[in-house]
């Protein structure tokens, strides 16, 4: 018997709402759709534990896509409608069948965990890619016929007797002319969307294109994994299979450096592994990804609400069916589990770095290199993670050996080196010349050249009351031995400084055990600072120059005795260029009059 009808909704206009509005892309009408496949699945082992229904031999869905109708299908096995029943869910909508389910089960079961629609508006997304849908549906009820359903997302329907002789459903999905949609009706793009969506959903999803030659030697396999290794034990895990895991999610073939797995049950359900890459280059450390899932089904990339931010520079997946999500599951209703939740995940990072640091010394010492801008970003952002792992910050040292910072202050006190003052390297390649100098002088420094190394020094000075750090360029001066008597010299410092007046630069002298440097550049800590922190956005702030000139250099020692001015004047330029040179400094005119005096001295040995 045909029958016409009136979906029954509140308000005319709810469908283009839903249609265009609700959901922020297009292509998650394929995971609503698989979803209510799931649950569609999940009531029917429900009902046949209960005996109230017969298992098929495996529970599948299929999707096939057919090019030359432009149709998508989506079946399932699952328990299927009758005739009231799509009535009652598809043509009403934002009436759950789950709802109803959980109900009728609510003392007999935890379906109410596996079920994925809460909501009953996940159907309604097709409209945003099909022109019209049809539905042919059979209910496990064995003295119920099957339904035929139709609509092309307005408000109206046709319903009449079905063909399918098997309970579940399938869904045709005639997809609309739209130019954005052609993609659709090819199986690549199925593909894409089922991998993105779909991929760890809990029954075998297999997809085919109908009128396609298929190979009979070819085995039928599922788009999907429907045991996702978060939900093991970690202890049945072996590293092979988390190096495994991350190579499919990620398609990174760089192997982790180690990975946390989670696993919460109270106060909110929580699974998943959350991994510490490889770092290849200074940057792509804040190319992270931590992937959110709710009961297996994607939700989104790098949710704030759940994810603290530090932990973003990670990769990660996480699985949490009690996330607070909204009607369209893709951003997160305000609420206190989502804190609960970044503050569990918090708590086991920093205890497994505490553990790797306690437990495996050497092998944290490899990982520091890597992880030590995620760590130092989340002391940034976070005073609780900083208190945690704040005895498991270490340093780099000039030597290649690494301290914590108690230890490396010790470390100073046995060389007789002062521990309040911490001189840091931030760019070991300019500053090669000071690392040299230092070693030779029996001085330590820290290597601190990443990009977040300018607010973190700030951070840990007003975190350790009684230590500051200094640039290694700056505390160069240090270093050197000052001479008390410097008979002689006095001329020499006047004549350089009257020489540089113009371009800001201070001269002084000091005694260097290696006679072979005739002079150093030396920079004020607090510009060196400031103009770090304001390169970070694009601000570059000029610095005044210290030339500390090493009267233990011949070039120094025997300035006063050059007769000619003219020569005078070019050794001293020189000396000038070349600390500066060395300094990676030289730049503008100074660097042009350095390379013109060169040429000219070669074109002289020539002649």
């Amino acid at each position: 018997m045909k029958e016409k009808g009136n979906i029954s909704i509140n308000t005319e206009n709810i469908l283009p709402i839903i249609k265009k509005w609700l959901y922020s892309d297009k292509d998650i009408f394929l995971r609503e759709v698989i979803s209510n496949s799931i649950d569609a699945i999940t009531k029917h082992k429900k009902v046949v534990s209960m005996d109230e229904g017969q298992a098929p031999d495996n529970y599948r869905i299929d999707v096939k896509v057919n090019k030359k109708n432009k149709t998508i299908t989506i079946s399932d096995n699952g328990i299927g409608m009758t005739a009231d029943e799509v009535k009652k869910y598809i043509n009403q909508i934002a009436f759950s069948g789950a709802v109803d389910f959980f109900e009728k089960y609510k003392d007999k079961s935890d379906a109410q965990d596996q079920i994925i629609g809460h909501f009953g508006l996940g159907f309604y997304s097709i409209y945003m890619v099909a022109e019209y849908a049809e539905l042919q549906t059979k209910s496990y009820l064995e003295n119920e016929e099957a339904v035929y359903w139709k609509s092309d997302g307005t408000s109206g329907y046709e319903i009449e007797a079905g063909t399918r002789k098997s309970h579940g459903t399938d869904l045709i999905l005639h997809i609309n002319s739209d130019k954005e949609n052609k993609d659709l009706v090819n199986l690549w793009k199925v593909r894409e969307i089922l991998e993105k969506y779909c991929k760890f959903l809990p029954i075998e999803i297999y997809l085919s294109e109908e009128g396609a030659k298929k190979d009979k030697e070819e085995e039928e396999k599922p788009i999907n994994n429907t045991s996702p290794l978060w939900l093991k034990d970690p202890k049945d895990c072996t590293d092979e299979e988390y190096k495994d895991f991350y190579r499919e999610v990620f398609h990174d073939f760089k192997e982790p450096l180690f990975w946390i797995h989670l696993n919460m049950d109270y106060p909110v359900s929580l699974r998943g592994i959350v991994y510490f890459p490889k770092m290849t280059t200074e940057y792509n450390v804040m190319e992270g990804q931590i992937r959110l899932y709710s009961n297996q089904v994607y939700v989104a990339d790098n949710i704030k609400e759940v994810i603290p931010e530090f932990l973003l520079l990670l990769k990660g997946v996480i699985d949490c069916p009690d996330l607070p999500l909204n009607v369209s599951r893709s951003f997160l209703q305000q609420d206190g589990y989502s804190s609960k939740i970044a503050g569990h995940i918090t708590k086991k990072v920093s205890d497994k770095l505490k553990e790797i640091h306690k437990k495996e010394k050497d092998e944290y010492y490899k990982y520091w290199d890597d992880i030590n801008v995620f760590v130092k970003y989340g002391c940034l952002k976070e005073e609780k993670f900083y208190d945690r792992v704040k005895n498991d910050i270490v340093y780099k040292d000039i030597y290649g050996n690494y301290h914590s910072l108690e230890d490396y202050k010790k470390g100073l006190a046995e060389k007789k080196q002062k521990d309040d003052v911490i001189y840091y390297v931030n760019d070991q390649k300019k500053q090669s010349q000071y690392v040299e100098i230092f070693k030779q002088e029996d001085f330590n420094a820290v290597i601190l050249d990443n990009v977040l190394d300018p607010h973190f020094i700030s951070f840990i000075e007003s975190k350790i009351s009684g230590t500051s750090f200094e640039s290694i360029d700056s505390g160069i001066k240090n270093v050197m031995e000052k001479e008390e008597k410097v008979e002689g010299f006095d001329s020499v410092k006047t004549y350089f400084e009257e020489l540089l007046k113009e371009k800001n630069v201070s001269v002084e002298l000091k005694s260097l055990k290696t006679s072979d440097l005739s002079a150093v550049i030396t920079i004020n800590e607090y510009e060196n600072r400031m103009q770090g922190m304001q390169m970070l956005y694009g601000v570059d702030m000029p610095q005044s120059n210290t030339l500390v000139l090493n009267i233990e250099n011949s070039a120094i020692k025997n300035f006063d005795n050059i007769d000619q001015e003219d020569k005078k004047k070019d050794r001293a330029l020189y000396i000038y260029q070349l600390a500066m040179l060395a300094a990676g400094k030289l730049e503008g005119d100074d660097l042009r009059d350095f390379l013109l005096e060169n040429n000219k001295m070669l074109t002289m040995k020539e002649e």
